[in-house]
């Protein structure tokens, strides 16, 4: 019998939640009812997934996909029996990309919900503010957020799903090598991904040969980017890489339309959703970025064994919410690599589940084929990533 737990914010802190909350509570009183008349009856435990994801707020484009594909397969799997005829419970908490709040929840899940382990969350600053207390309590964590400090250096109770920043900034690199485009210009946010990503961007450059000929920024909750774009035009720069995520990168997008620039422009994986071509339109047109392969499924050649993994994927979550995003996928990849384990250790000791997580091998997911290990804590190489431009509205693959 499907069960979801899913926990808001207490309204004490929330209070606009309203109807929706209130239906959302009675909706899990009654999936708790069926359960009781179902697996619980029958003296199985359910396994407790934790999880902590930015739903609201700014970045609610990453965390909403995020998760309903968590209550999707969680339902999916409880329908089929479950993990060895235990039930899972998604209990669920909303940072609304806070990261005092995700400490919070995190020191919730681990204490008073009792986790056996959790997915998330959905932003690098939301995972990087948990990690001191899931370090401390041993008890597993994957996050779903790109940035590299995540997993480098290797943190023994911490794993992760979503390309790296690092990773983007190489294949980016390698696109510009292809098209002898060498002298660049940056433009990035002032949030932790974006910061990040920059950061990557700098040191890579020398590796490939690059030059960077102006460097940029802007506040992520600006509104207009055409003073700093104006002074990328007086530079000497052959092309625009603009690292971040939200609606900032539509912003520049359209602002470098408005200003007559036509300078090929670079996005980061962050922007790989439909969120973005239809903030920034059609100047969209033409934007290139590395992306996971879910955004082209249908585009891999049949022979490609993520082809199959993508187009369920796709199949049952379009069917449910609209067109898919690669954020939403993260959460496939995070909550079927946990129960990969949990399965493996037999149970949900936590030592077990995180040995078995490392050891994770073949794994096919929509990021791409994982292949953990005690230095990689991630197991994605480059590969998992395809450059993609956008063309009349959708994605085509250019590599």
């Amino acid at each position: 019998m499907p069960f979801v737990s899913y926990r808001e914010k207490n309204q004490d802190q929330n209070q606009t939640r309203g109807d929706t909350m209130k239906t959302g509570f009675w909706r899990n009183i009654l999936a708790a009812m069926l359960l009781g008349a179902g697996g619980l009856a029958n003296g199985a435990e359910p396994i407790k997934i934790g999880s902590f994801l930015t739903v609201t707020g700014p970045a609610s484009f990453l965390g909403d996909p995020e998760l309903k594909t968590l209550q999707m397969y969680v339902e999916a799997i409880n329908a089929k029996g479950g993990i060895n005829g235990h039930p899972l419970e998604l209990i669920h908490y909303d940072t609304g990309g806070k990261a005092q709040d995700a400490v919070s929840f995190v020191k919730r899940l681990i204490r008073n919900d009792k986790v056996d382990m959790i997915v998330g969350g959905t932003t690098s600053g939301d995972t990087l503010a948990a990690i001191p207390e899931v370090e401390k309590e041993s008890i597993p964590l994957i996050s779903l957020a790109g940035g590299i400090e995540i997993v480098e250096p290797v943190k023994k109770w911490v794993f992760k799903v979503a390309h790296t920043d690092r990773m983007a900034a190489a294949k980016i690199f390698e696109d510009l090598r292809k098209r002898n485009l060498i002298k660049v210009a940056l433009i990035t946010g002032d949030g932790g991904f974006d910061k990040s990503g920059h950061e990557q961007l700098l040191k890579l450059a020398p590796q490939y040969g690059i030059t960077i000929v102006a460097d940029e920024s802007y506040g992520n909750k600006d509104s207009d980017m055409t003073t700093q774009l104006t002074k990328i035009r007086g530079s000497d720069a052959q092309v625009i890489i603009n690292f971040g995520f939200g609606q900032a990168p539509a912003i520049v997008t359209k602002n470098l339309k408005q200003l007559g620039i036509t300078l090929p422009l670079y996005q980061s994986h962050g922007v790989a959703s439909k969120t973005f071509i239809d903030l920034a339109g059609d100047a969209a047109e033409g934007v290139r970025l590395p992306a996971a392969a879910l955004v082209v499924a249908e585009q891999l050649l049949d022979t490609d064994p993520q082809k199959p993994v993508l187009l369920a994927y796709k199949k049952l979550y379009e069917a449910k919410y609209g067109p898919v995003s690669t954020f939403g996928g993260h959460a496939y990849d995070g909550l079927y690599i946990a129960v990969g384990a949990i399965q493996r250790a037999g149970g949900t000791d936590k030592t077990k589940v995180r040995d078995e997580i490392e050891k994770t091998k073949g794994f096919i997911g929509t990021a791409g084929v994982f292949n953990m290990s005690p230095e990689d804590h991630m197991g994605l190489n480059l590969d998992a990533f395809k450059m993609v431009e956008i063309r009349n509205g959708g994605w085509k693959i250019v590599e």
